[in-house]
């Protein structure tokens, strides 16, 4: 059970959250996307939001500003936060602008105010779990594209909730966060996306 709870953090990394939107709309979207356009766009998604940060984080670690993958210390979060908000404005105003597809604009939109509520938090000593930020971020957008393209997803939205709490669950298991920082990340992750549904809905 101990390994279980373990890899679920691993597994449902935040740095996998975006990835998996622009993946997750491609495949509910009733528009017609070309399909080049489509593997260039998740090409993209993944070089800027997986490798890229991985490849910083090893840069960081060199460089001793960093000890773990996990940031688990509030001074460790802030410059990988910070870096990651830079890469966000970049996929905002280059891959995915406004007129493009907007669903996915506004996505990470909601995702860079969430990275940039963290960061602030960061600076007054507050741990807001980024799992849940990230998680709870992707949870509100996939719900929010089924009411928008009328598909019924309740079987997702049900495994979703049963990941939300299995998430808290290793987190709390790992001793990572307290209930509070839980709580704290899932509004974080939650309500910009739920704030912005009034420009693209």
């Amino acid at each position: 059970m101990n390994q279980l709870l373990k890899s679920i953090s691993y597994i449902f990394h935040p740095l996998l959250m975006p990835l998996l939107g622009v993946v997750f709309y491609f495949s509910k979207t009733p528009r017609f996307v070309p399909e080049s356009i489509m593997l260039a766009k998740v090409f993209s998604i993944t070089i800027l939001t997986l490798v890229l940060p991985i490849l910083l984080f090893y840069l960081l670690r060199t460089i001793n500003k960093v000890d773990t993958f996990n940031l688990e210390t509030v001074e460790e979060r802030r410059l990988p936060l910070l870096i990651n908000s830079v890469i966000i404005v970049l996929i905002i105003i280059r891959v995915l602008p406004i007129d493009d597809i907007p669903e996915l604009y506004f996505f990470f939109l909601g995702i860079l105010i969430s990275t940039i509520t963290c960061f602030a938090l960061a600076l007054i000593q507050f741990k807001a779990s980024i799992h849940m930020i990230g998680s709870a971020g992707f949870f509100m957008f996939a719900i929010a594209i089924a009411i928008h393209f009328k598909i019924n997803i309740n079987g997702t939205i049900a495994l979703m909730c049963i990941i939300l709490g299995a998430i808290a669950t290793s987190r709390l298991h790992m001793k990572a966060h307290t209930p509070i920082e839980l709580i704290t990340g899932l509004c974080v992750g939650l309500m910009p996306q739920l704030i912005l549904l009034n420009y693209w809905m």
